[in-house]
């Protein structure tokens, strides 16, 4: 008999819960950056082990926190609904901070939303801190309220994830597959380029911006019959000039910069050689308009 279910991963902003579905589904379904709160959707990685018999589908989901605008509280929601649906959930600590308020008020919140679901704690980042620094931040996260058990790993390493997985497809329960085995997300193509060219906006402008942009893909071609080129289309959104000024940079450097480092990303990602046309435009306060939310799809 088969198993299969939804695994939310929850955790304070930045601890690792995108590097490490990456690499527990073995593919970039999701996108990495040390800027808090890179995470806006509930994004799915699936993990099957046919031989096995074992499905796991990874939620990452965003970071918890306190909302601040309509975005904010939107992403929180999700959350919060996301975890209500799962099968497990697994806490991700930041093994180098150690367990804090956060991590003992997101356990609380577990039990609170679910009190019989299964919950798991991955201390990510183990391989950065000494057998001494990392002993006793297992014992306290083994003494979070909910906590069944403790797993230290390293997400970029590797370290440790056989063992999670192995523990998580014991506790999924038993039923078919949710989605092919091929599948590795259940993201739309258009949504995950655009998550791809996101990625690399965040991971090259400063502290004000990231928050405030957001990538929208208007077109992709099929590969051209004599090169297989393939050329896509994009907008990135900033709320002002002056941030609109800040990604294009002086004579362009800043969005050519940009733009290199994403072709690159969606010819990994499409297999196929892409020109990539990227204009930067602004929409104010589009972190507070309910319907173009309703169209970015960040429920």
């Amino acid at each position: 008999m088969s198993r299969s279910g939804f695994i939310g991963l929850a955790g304070r902003p930045n601890v690792g819960k995108s590097t490490l579905v990456n690499a527990l589904v073995g593919s970039h379904v999701a996108i990495v950056s040390n800027r808090p709160q890179t995470t806006r959707r509930a994004i799915r990685g699936v993990f099957t082990d046919a031989e096995a018999g074992r499905q796991l589908v990874l939620v990452d989901l965003p970071g918890v926190q306190r909302p601040r605008d309509v975005l904010t509280a939107r992403m929180q929601s999700r959350v919060e609904r996301e975890l209500a649906d799962s099968d497990v959930a697994l806490v991700v600590i930041n093994g180098e901070q150690g367990v804090g308020p956060g991590d003992r008020f997101i356990a609380r919140t577990l039990l609170a939303a679910k009190a019989d679901l299964p919950m798991i704690c991955a201390v990510n980042k183990a391989d950065r801190v000494g057998p001494n620094e990392l002993v006793p931040v297992l014992a306290e996260a083994a003494e979070l309220e909910g906590v069944d058990e403790v797993f230290p790993i390293s997400a970029r390493s590797g370290e440790g994830l056989p063992p999670l997985l192995e523990r998580l497809g014991e506790l999924v329960p038993e039923g078919p597959f949710l989605y092919p085995p091929e599948d590795h997300s259940d993201q739309s193509s258009e949504l995950l380029l655009a998550e791809l060219i996101r990625e690399q906006v965040l991971n090259r402008t400063r502290q004000e911006i990231p928050h405030s942009v957001e990538v929208s893909v208007q077109e992709v071609s099929a590969p051209r019959p004599d090169d297989g080129l393939v050329e896509v289309v994009a907008e990135i959104w900033a709320e002002t000039e002056s941030q609109k000024g800040i990604l294009i940079g002086k004579r362009g450097a800043k969005i050519g910069e940009i733009g290199i480092a994403a072709r690159r990303s969606l010819e990994r990602e499409l297999g196929h050689r892409v020109h990539l046309d990227l204009e930067v435009r602004v929409r104010r306060h589009w972190r507070r308009d309910e319907d173009l939310l309703d169209r970015l799809g960040i429920e």
